[in-house]
């Protein structure tokens, strides 16, 4: 992508949110998933690292700002860690929803705020190695435990991928709504947490605290549409936003994501970009 393109959004309502957080960057909230967005995707999610140009872009942004959090389903300090966040200069008012926003981290303290784990979790995290080896998906599949408050079943390192995620989906619903969970799918990775709880949740309720004018919401997959909607329903209140697909693989980035999306850019490394535009812009 050209730098000329990197601030040109193809919606109205995009150029709208853009023009509103260049106006006024300091009623404006920057919001950003982790995992394919900051970081790039990698078969092996703890292994995961935030582009090495994110934290030095972001230094560049908030102090512009109201404010930058990370929205992520991963555990607020899993997240601070791979991505380098803590002790950062710049960075004072970052804030990492992790969990889904049942986590929360703030730069300016340190701390983690977190509720104990939920007791379906823990029950499904018991179950699942024997759940998979029962349904015949135990080779290639790779459980993540995030922390109590959810868990995931990745099938990326799989022998056939798709199939071992299509062949998961319902015996993974079924175990779920046994203990009063939801699955929520991604990119080869189907997660098991608590319903009620998402990006859109999250981020909305963010937004009341910050008491936002306007928002720019990035994400690469299916999780990240609860925060799509979010800034739909803000929008739709005189709100002004731009969402943001990062899109490193078009094929694999969620064709929903692409149709709501005001402004595409080339995953982590073209997030990394549209953040020091944005930088420049309002230097």
């Amino acid at each position: 992508m050209a730098s000329a393109d990197i601030l040109t959004p193809h919606t109205p309502e995009g150029k709208e949110g853009l023009a509103a957080l260049l106006a006024r960057p300091e009623r404006a909230v920057v919001a950003l998933d982790f995992d394919g967005t900051l970081a790039p995707i990698v078969p092996d999610p703890e292994r995961a690292r935030a582009h090495p140009g994110a934290v030095p872009a972001l230094v560049r942004l908030a102090p512009h700002l109201a404010a930058v959090a990370v929205v992520t389903g991963r555990p607020a300090g899993v997240a601070v860690r791979y991505g380098g966040f803590a002790g950062v200069p710049g960075l004072e008012h970052l804030v990492v929803l992790g969990h889904y926003g049942a986590e929360r981290w703030d730069a300016h303290t340190g701390a983690v705020r977190a509720p104990g784990a939920h007791p379906g979790v823990t029950a499904v995290r018991a179950e699942l190695p024997g759940f998979l080896d029962r349904n015949g998906a135990w080779r290639g599949t790779w459980i993540e435990d995030k922390g109590g408050r959810a868990v995931a079943v990745h099938t990326r390192r799989a022998e056939d991928p798709d199939a071992a995620f299509e062949a998961l989906r319902k015996p993974l619903a079924e175990l779920a709504d046994a203990h009063g969970l939801m699955v929520e799918p991604g990119r080869y990775v189907l997660e098991l947490r608590p319903p009620g709880v998402d990006k859109g949740v999250a981020l909305a309720a963010y937004l009341r605290e910050t008491d936002a004018e306007s928002v720019l919401y990035a994400g690469d997959d299916l999780g990240d549409l609860a925060a799509f909607s979010a800034v739909a329903a803000l929008r739709a209140q005189g709100h002004p936003g731009l969402l943001v697909a990062s899109a490193a693989t078009p094929a694999e980035t969620p064709q929903p994501l692409l149709d709501q999306s005001d402004l595409v850019v080339p995953g982590p490394e073209g997030v990394v970009s549209l953040l020091t535009a944005l930088a420049d812009a309002l230097s």
